[in-house]
């Protein structure tokens, strides 16, 4: 199925807002590390939906990518 520049842009603007915030929600999470109190060694990396919400919290970030893969999503890093 070919789809043109003006096919795609009708599309576009038939997504509603819940749509947009769906975008990713199966595929992307994201890992976003965590500073640390002074008083704990090592860092926290948090794992986020696509849409934001925290799903968990791991203690390394290989951790987390292996936790994301394990559920068949691709990992993204947030700076």
């Amino acid at each position: 199925m070919d789809i043109n520049q003006e096919d795609t842009s009708d599309l576009l603007k038939e997504l509603s807002l819940q749509d947009f915030l769906d975008v990713g929600l199966n595929q992307v999470a994201y890992i976003r590390r965590l500073e640390t109190l002074e008083t704990q060694e090592g860092n926290s990396y948090a794992v986020y939906a696509a849409d934001g919400s925290q799903i968990s919290l791991m203690d390394s970030y290989e951790t987390a990518v292996d936790a994301i893969r394990i559920n068949d999503l691709f990992p993204v890093t947030l700076h």
